[in-house]
């Protein structure tokens, strides 16, 4: 990065959203857990998060540790597997489920009641009719496309931006700032943009990311809405 830019997202998930985000995007059991490819993409979000210096909290380190504890386990034979508490059931991935699945509930019911709250707040009484209307947000919101999402989006753009930062050969500097400017110029001439098409001809990987933070702050100041046409689409 040419210059120091943190993003704080009010928006940001836990450890556990994006476990039960890789399960439902790579369609597989929550009680039958592949533990060495979800651990795999895991680690490449983490990375990613890593080197865009999110904030990461320190639960998304533990549960990487946790991961990488329960795959090493599952490589052992039962029995030379190291003992734990005795309650613990012969798969090591359990927990893990039992985890996942409460915190499923809790959080499926959370959102049941912000769409009810969202929805009451919209309507208005007109002498004796009711008139409903519908909510209309800006910024992220639950229907919306998640941080995962962008991330998993911004991962396939930085596999196909050059290596070498031929911005910085050239002595271009860019800034987060001038991305911010950039994005909000283009949709002032249209509606709505692809996101591949924000970093289309951008020359190097310092310049693709520097348009990515400039991306997630305006969806934290609320300034632009991302959306997608259907699940884990990356337009």
């Amino acid at each position: 990065m040419t210059e120091e830019y943190k993003v704080e997202l009010e928006v940001f998930e836990g450890p556990l959203d994006l476990l039960l985000y890789l399960i439902k995007k790579e369609e597989v059991d929550i009680y039958n857990i592949p533990i060495e490819s979800v651990t795999s993409q895991y680690m490449k979000y983490l990375n990613v998060m890593r080197m865009l210096d999110l904030n990461i909290a320190g639960e998304f380190i533990v549960m990487a540790a946790t991961l990488m504890m329960i795959k090493s386990r599952l490589l052992l034979p039962v029995d030379d597997r190291p003992e734990m508490e005795e309650e613990e059931e012969d798969d090591p991935r359990w927990e893990l489920v039992r985890q996942l699945l409460e915190y499923k509930k809790f959080k499926d019911a959370a959102g049941e009641l912000q769409y009810r709250q969202l929805y009451q707040e919209n309507i208005f009484e007109l002498g004796k009719e009711t008139l409903a209307v519908e909510a209309e947000t800006p910024g992220v919101t639950m229907q919306d496309v998640s941080l995962f999402d962008l991330i998993a989006a911004f991962q396939d753009i930085l596999t196909r931006a050059p290596e070498v930062d031929f911005g910085e050969i050239h002595g271009e500097r860019f800034s987060v700032g001038d991305k911010i400017d950039t994005i909000l110029n283009l949709l002032k001439s249209q509606k709505s943009i692809a996101f591949t098409q924000l970093f289309g001809e951008m020359a190097s990987r310092n310049e693709v990311i520097c348009a990515f933070l400039a991306l997630l702050e305006l969806l934290k100041l609320n300034q632009i809405r991302a959306i997608q046409e259907s699940a884990f689409s990356q337009t």
